[in-house]
């Protein structure tokens, strides 16, 4: 185990490569259902209220994972609840996501006693994550992903017609609630890989970059994740080469991927056409 230690957990390429892959795990499958249910937007709120969540964790000595997960799901919920309240999602989410925004870099700002790294915070710190770390990531990912294995079907009946979920014997708002906490929850371990404002680019763009070639949802839960994984070892490798920040690298990168998918796509698309 020690040997083990020494040669690959304490080398810090292996690490960022690691927390990366873990992410990338959880985001693949959450990230199809964001684009599926047209979430994109909710993604970027929930990020935004976890800077509200550091400030949080920094005032109350708790650790920066708690506090940045706690606000995300009071975010999720706050959405939710003026949402079913016949508040407009565009409205709610706009209100609560520069609101939580504003207040967390300004509490950030008030905090006193403690030097914070702004440039970590929003665009992740990858390169410095340590074993506690990575056991937090791959703990959360896997939490988010035995949720999706365990309400697959019912995320997806939900996800095409609330109305048919309902016929089925199914909740719809619990289904909604169940995919708001893996959310929050992605949203959290995210933050020390891509920073809070490239979260939600993590989330959507290899599921986006999927879509075009999957003929079933799996198939496409399956393509998002290895994107992911692709993503964030080329940002890596990129990051390392050129001496750039690493969480945009890997956004980069799945920015390049989807890209390239477009073009695929057209290429097909001609070919059929002639």
């Amino acid at each position: 185990m020690s040997l083990f230690q020494d040669t690959l957990l304490d080398s810090l390429f292996v690490r960022a490569s690691l927390a990366g892959i873990g992410v990338a795990l959880a985001a693949g499958p959450l990230g199809s259902f964001v684009v599926w249910r047209r979430m994109a937007y909710f993604s970027d709120a929930t990020a935004h209220a976890s800077i509200l969540g550091v400030a949080m964790a920094l005032a109350f000595d708790i650790s920066i994972f708690s506090g940045a997960l706690l606000m995300a799901i009071i975010m999720a919920l706050g959405v939710q609840s003026l949402t079913s309240r016949g508040r407009s999602m565009d409205t709610a989410l706009g209100v609560l996501s520069y609101s939580a925004l504003a207040i967390g870099m300004v509490a950030v700002s008030l905090t006193s006693g403690v030097r914070i790294d702004i440039s970590a915070l929003l665009f992740g710190e990858i390169l410095i994550v340590q074993g506690a770390d990575l056991a937090l990531i791959w703990g959360g990912a896997a939490v988010v992903f035995a949720l999706l294995w365990w309400r697959w079907s019912a995320l997806l009946t939900a996800t095409v017609s609330p109305e048919l979920a309902q016929a089925a014997g199914l909740n719809p708002r619990v289904e909604q609630f169940i995919l708001t906490i893996a959310l929050a929850l992605t949203v959290a371990v995210a933050i020390k890989v891509v920073g809070v404002l490239l979260i939600g680019a993590l989330l959507i763009i290899p599921a986006a970059a999927a879509r075009p070639f999957s003929s079933t949802p799996e198939r496409m839960a399956v393509l998002a994740t290895v994107g992911g994984v692709v993503s964030v070892l080329v940002g890596l490798s990129a990051a390392w080469e050129f001496d750039v920040l690493a969480g945009p690298a890997i956004v980069c990168a799945a920015a390049a991927l989807f890209v390239t998918s477009m073009l695929v796509q057209g290429v097909r698309a001609l070919r059929s056409d002639g």
